[in-house]
């Protein structure tokens, strides 16, 4: 009998075990997992964790706003845990829900919400952008170079004010034009506004254009291919959408973001609170590839890989937009 209790809670354990790890779930927003950016840098984290588990991700692609707390919502009433909310236009929703499901964990990218059952992963995008803002002025001819950033809110003038800090360090007569694509979450998802900017700064002199803009993104590349302009993409490695004609990639980490909450939820060390991804913590980068490898030299590969340590290091401190929402430095 004795042999037959200790297994029974074994089997217990190992079940309970199952039932924590094995309800995962995400809530894209609204430009869909498959924008070639943000929400497909979260996808393929979740096709990571699904592949290496084999548990699989219950995934909510919401048309709408409305549709947001509602998807959360239902998910955290059916016991959907830990739920990953992508995105800052998730805040609201899931400070709601989360209060209403104290039992439930929640990780939300690109916000910070005090409770004690949501995570919340936030990036140094600042450090990631001043890196491809060095390779911009490196390549620039004109010693003029673009940012068109998608929704107009701190966030995105942190990537902007990185990237222009980044010029500046390697070209300090550089000019940076910038431009935003709108003032609603629709600011992430418009290729032809997105191409209308890109092609307004090229007829002012810009020849290197980084898009921190989601799928808005798509139009500055297809722009710049079609004037045969250098562009940066953002979050995901997107090298691959035009080869020749991107410089590099801003990556952002969201996939290790999303990876990281299912696999510390499974083990049990997932932990309430701020987590902070910059360059040292792997969280932010440049894209090298064979897409673009024949655009950046030897000499450029190698002053990039001396400002990346000395930013970790510390030598080099970038100033960070949303400290003081200036981009004073």
């Amino acid at each position: 009998m004795k042999g037959v209790f200790i297994a029974s809670v074994t089997a217990l354990a190992i079940s309970a075990s199952m039932a924590q790890a094995a309800d995962p779930a995400v809530v894209y927003d609204q430009a869909g997992k498959f924008d070639k950016s943000f929400n497909e840098g979260v996808y393929n984290g979740v096709k990571k964790y699904t592949s290496e588990s084999g548990i699989q991700v219950r995934e909510f692609e919401p048309k709408n706003e409305a549709q947001v707390e509602q998807g959360l919502r239902r998910l955290a009433k059916r016991g959907y845990s830990p739920i990953v909310a992508v995105g800052f236009n998730m805040t609201s929703a899931v400070e709601k829900v989360a209060k209403d499901f104290p039992n439930i964990q929640f990780s939300i990218i690109d916000s910070v919400i005090d409770l004690p059952n949501v995570q919340s992963i936030v990036f140094k995008e600042h450090e990631g952008s001043f890196l491809v803002g060095a390779l911009a002025a490196m390549a620039s001819k004109t010693d003029t170079v673009g940012f068109v950033g998608g929704m107009d809110i701190p966030l995105i003038r942190k990537f902007g004010c990185g990237y222009e800090q980044g010029v500046k360090y390697v070209a300090a007569d550089a000019t940076v034009l910038q431009n935003m694509t709108g003032s609603t979450g629709a600011a992430f998802n418009d290729p032809t506004k997105g191409s209308e900017l890109a092609k307004s700064q090229f007829s002012q002199g810009v020849d290197v254009v980084f898009a921190a803009a989601g799928g808005t993104g798509i139009g500055v590349y297809q722009a710049a291919k079609d004037e045969g302009k250098l562009a940066i993409g953002v979050d995901s490695n997107q090298n691959y959408l035009q080869p020749g004609t991107m410089l590099t990639s801003m990556v952002k980490r969201v996939d290790l973001a999303a990876y990281n909450t299912y696999q510390s939820a499974a083990d049990g060390s997932w932990k309430p609170g701020v987590v902070v991804l910059g360059l040292a913590e792997g969280g932010v980068d440049w894209a090298l590839d064979d897409n673009n490898a024949s655009l950046v030299t030897a000499d450029m590969k190698s002053k990039i890989q001396d400002i990346r340590s000395k930013i970790i290091s510390g030598d080099i401190k970038v100033h960070d937009y949303m400290s003081d929402n200036t981009c004073n430095y």
